[in-house]
């Protein structure tokens, strides 16, 4: 083997090890996420039931969160209600779900190029057989500078972006995104409201599996 191969086999690998030591984790710009760890991230987990907790209750519970479902697709992101924004939020904290770091032009919607590998890995994960038709929630979110009703209206633009490019290049059906806008008021470091980490789309897998213990 030559050096420039021993070389370049030693990077891959490498690169390897850096992506499987980040699964499951938000990558940011030229750290750019692929499909399977966002696969892997999304994939609906088997729940098991207490055992207060029978077939009835779980069906009851699945039933009154695909009506909420319901009751939000289609609609403009800007439309939801706080307390819709929050019911969603409340049905997510339990949902597969992954961060992506996606950057986005200064105070704009439009992805950034260093992003844009991120984003494409999304939709070649949501396309795979194993998540699509499934509904996902596509949730904006900000970083703590800026007005609160300015970085509102810019996060419900920024997760729109997203379901526009994933519909239009994967051929997603509209319908099985949901997209949501929380601004500023869910901060991942709370006590570092700047840091980039902040300004991030979230990505939830809406639908779980049941099994029974």
């Amino acid at each position: 083997m030559t050096h420039f191969n021993k070389f370049f086999g030693l990077k891959a690998i490498t690169l390897t090890a850096t992506l499987s030591m980040t699964a499951g984790l938000a990558l940011a710009g030229d750290n750019n996420v692929s499909a399977n760890q966002i696969l892997d991230a999304l994939k609906p987990k088997p729940v098991t039931r207490g055992l207060s907790v029978g077939p009835q209750a779980d069906t009851a519970q699945q039933a009154k969160e695909a009506t909420f479902l319901n009751t939000v697709r289609n609609r403009q992101t800007r439309s939801l209600s706080m307390g819709e924004r929050e019911q969603i939020a409340e049905l997510a904290a339990t949902k597969p779900k992954i961060d992506l770091e996606i950057q986005f032009d200064y105070n704009s919607a439009d992805i950034a190029k260093t992003s844009m590998a991120s984003v494409q890995a999304l939709g070649k994960a949501l396309s795979d057989p194993v998540l699509k038709g499934s509904t996902f929630v596509v949730a904006g979110h900000t970083d703590a500078i800026g007005g609160e009703e300015f970085n509102q209206g810019l996060s419900e633009r920024r997760a729109d972006t997203i379901k526009k490019y994933l519909v239009q290049n994967y051929g997603l059906n509209g319908s099985d995104l949901v997209t949501v806008g929380y601004g500023k008021t869910k901060l991942k470091d709370a006590a570092n409201g700047a840091d980039p980490i902040n300004r991030r789309v979230q990505v939830v897998n809406m639908e779980t599996k049941t099994a029974s213990k």
